[in-house]
This record gives C-alpha cells, structure tokens and sequence, in this order.
C-alpha cells in the first residue's frame, strides 16, 4: 500500500476500513494449510450485511481485493482482465475523472495466491497501485 501513496501500515489502518466478504471465520482448511475459502452460501448469508454497511459508510473508493471480493463487486470477470484498472458500481470502466463509486480490483496478498508468481502480472499490480493512488487523492476530495 506504501506504493499506492500510503505513508505506511499505521497509515493504511487509520484510513481505510477493511472487512471481509463474510463476517465470520470460516475455519481453516481441512488439510490445515490457511483458512477455509467460504463458501457461496456463506458469502450469500453476510451479503446484506455487507450491503448494509456500504449503505452506511458510502464509501467513494472500493478496494475490491481478490477473486472472493471480485466475483460480488464485478461478477463474471477474472483478475487478470480487471487489476490496473478501475470500474464503476455498474462494471464500466470508470472515467479517469469518476463521479460516483469506484473499484478498484487488486489481488489477495496472501500466501495462498498464486496470481504475483507472474512478472507480468507484478507489472500490472504496479499500474495498478499507481492508479489506486491517483483516486486516493480523489477520494479523500484533497491531495494526500
């Protein structure tokens, strides 16, 4: 996050408010190796959570962060054709000047993701955070 203008993780956590697509853990992986992906059903059940919440906070800038988070923000579309760019709620390209809510898709940094192993894909994550930055400073209405 440092590259997408953050001063560091204190920074991050002060400003951003996080949460995951399911409010619950799901528990760990039966062969014990990280946590358990929740299931469609269990994402199902928190959504109105989630809806509700987004209702509240309306956030201006969405960091939409993984192949869970992605298939309920921008369903249908793979990793590899989104990360780099941002998107409208709608899943439209957004305007490099948005007036309404924007995503924008980065991949998991866990462990678990493969998706970085690619020096391509590392590249794209670099546009990405660069555009991240950009929409930060939009999204906080000042420069940063």
């Amino acid at each position: 996050m440092v590259r997408a203008g953050f001063a560091d993780e204190a920074e991050v956590r002060d400003t951003v408010y996080m949460t995951a697509m399911t409010t619950c853990f799901p528990g760990r992986r039966p062969s014990g190796g990280g946590d358990r992906r929740p299931s469609a059903r269990e994402v199902a059940l928190c959504a109105p959570w989630l809806d509700e919440l987004l209702d509240v906070l309306r956030p201006r800038l969405i960091i939409v962060v993984g192949s869970l988070a992605l298939s309920r923000f921008l369903p249908g579309r793979r990793l590899d054709d989104v990360v780099g760019n941002a998107y409208t709620l709608r899943g439209e390209v957004a305007p490099r000047d948005p007036a309404g809510v924007t995503l924008v898709p980065l991949p998991h940094p866990s462990g678990q993701s493969r998706w970085l192993n690619d020096a391509s894909r590392r590249a794209v994550l670099v546009k990405a955070l660069g555009r991240l930055a950009r929409l930060r400073q939009w999204a906080c209405g000042s420069a940063v």
